[in-house]
C-alpha cells in the first residue's frame, strides 16, 4: 500500500525532477560556445592541411620513408575526425536555431527534443575531439621517434640506470 501512495505523491513532482523549462535564452547560451568550438576546429583543420601539403611535397620529392607514410596516415585520420567534429558542431548550432524558432512558436515539446539533440551532437563532437587529441599525441610521438636519445632515455630507464649506479 505504501508503494502506490509514493507513486501518487511522486507523480505530481515528475516534472520537477525530470522535466525542464526552456526559455528563449537557453539555446542562445550555446551560441558562443559552439562558435568558439567551430573556430578551434577550423584552426586545427587548417594547421593539419598545411602540414599534409608540406609532407606531401616531401613525399613527391623522393623523401619516402616509413615514418613519413605513418605521419600521412595519421594526419588523414585526424582530418576525417575534424570533419566529423565540424559537422556535429554545425548540426548542434542548427538545432539551437531550430529550438529557438520552436520556442518562439510556443512548440514546447519539440523544442525540448531539439535542444536535447543539440546537446547530444555537441557532446559527440567533443568526444570525437578528444579522440583526435589522442591521435595528435601519437603524431608527435612519430615525429620524435627518429631521435635516438629520446628512445634511449625515458622515465623508467632513468630510474633503472640510477638504481644500477647506486648498487655499484
Amino acid at each position: 500500500m505504501a508503494l502506490p501512495a509514493l507513486q501518487q505523491a511522486m507523480a505530481g513532482h515528475f516534472f520537477v525532477f525530470w522535466g525542464m523549462e526552456i526559455s528563449f535564452n537557453t539555446p542562445a547560451l550555446l551560441f558562443p560556445a559552439i562558435t568558439l568550438l567551430l573556430l578551434a576546429y577550423t584552426n586545427r583543420f587548417l594547421a593539419i592541411a598545411n602540414l599534409i601539403r608540406k609532407l606531401h611535397d616531401e613525399y613527391i620529392s623522393g623523401k619516402k620513408s616509413a615514418q613519413l607514410l605513418a605521419q600521412l596516415h595519421n594526419l588523414k585520420k585526424r582530418i576525417n575526425y575534424i570533419r566529423q567534429m565540424q559537422a556535429l558542431g554545425v548540426l548542434s548550432f542548427l538545432c539551437c536555431v531550430i529550438c529557438m524558432f520552436s520556442i518562439y512558436k510556443e512548440w514546447t515539446k519539440p523544442a525540448e527534443y531539439i535542444f536535447a539533440a543539440s546537446l547530444l551532437s555537441l557532446l559527440a563532437s567533443l568526444i570525437i575531439s578528444l579522440v583526435e587529441i589522442f591521435l595528435s599525441t601519437r603524431a608527435l610521438e612519430l615525429e620524435l621517434s627518429d631521435i635516438e636519445e629520446l628512445e634511449k632515455t625515458n622515465f623508467f630507464s632513468g630510474l633503472m640506470s640510477n638504481k644500477d649506479k647506486k648498487e655499484s
